[in-house]
């Protein structure tokens, strides 16, 4: 229902997945950069908890190299859906860096982690449940935590891409330019 139009490769889209209750459900989130050319930078977050917002870009920033002091950051959970939970943190992070960098998030990945403030991702609960509903719904990658358990390199149908760091996290969920081509291929 919340991905029915989901833009699959939208630059600053990406689908998280989030808990409501025990049930995995999967939303788009969006994200838009721009420079600010009046006073501050703002931080507008809609649908999405504003200190979880304050604190990835300032990780993006202090340890991904993505220099967001002079940008305003919207961000706007598709649906009105309100996320909440950490879990979110890696989708949030991925959408802002998309957007700033103006590169796609690769077509068909579910991102699910928590940021730390030193850059790394910490595992996030009922994980395979996570995965289990993004297969059910057909993507077909999932980016998660480094230190999530137990997990295969294939789950439930679907590839999972783990990551240490939100740079290393960056540096897999992006279409980056050489991966362009393979991309739309």
């Amino acid at each position: 229902v919340f991905l029915a139009s989901h833009a699959n490769g939208a630059i600053g889209s990406v689908v998280v997945s989030t808990l409501e209750g025990s049930r995995p459900l999967l939303v788009e989130l969006q994200a838009l950069t721009s420079l600010a050319t009046f006073g501050p930078p703002r931080r507008i977050a809609t649908g999405v908890d504003f200190s979880r917002l304050l604190l990835v870009a300032a990780v993006l920033t202090r340890r991904a190299g993505v220099n967001l002091s002079n940008q305003d950051i919207i961000t706007n959970v598709v649906g009105g859906l309100k996320v909440n939970e950490p879990a979110a943190d890696l989708g949030i992070a991925l959408a802002i860096a998309s957007s700033f960098k103006d590169l796609q998030v690769l077509p068909g990945l579910v991102a699910i982690g928590e940021i730390g403030l030193s850059g790394e991702l910490r595992n996030v609960p009922n994980l395979e449940r996570r995965i289990a509903e993004a297969a059910r719904l057909g993507f077909k990658l999932c980016l998660v935590p480094k230190t999530s358990p137990k997990l295969l390199a294939v789950t439930n149908g679907v590839e999972v891409i783990k990551a240490g760091t939100v740079a290393e996290a960056l540096h897999f969920g992006l279409v980056r330019p050489s991966r362009k081509a393979d991309a739309v291929a």
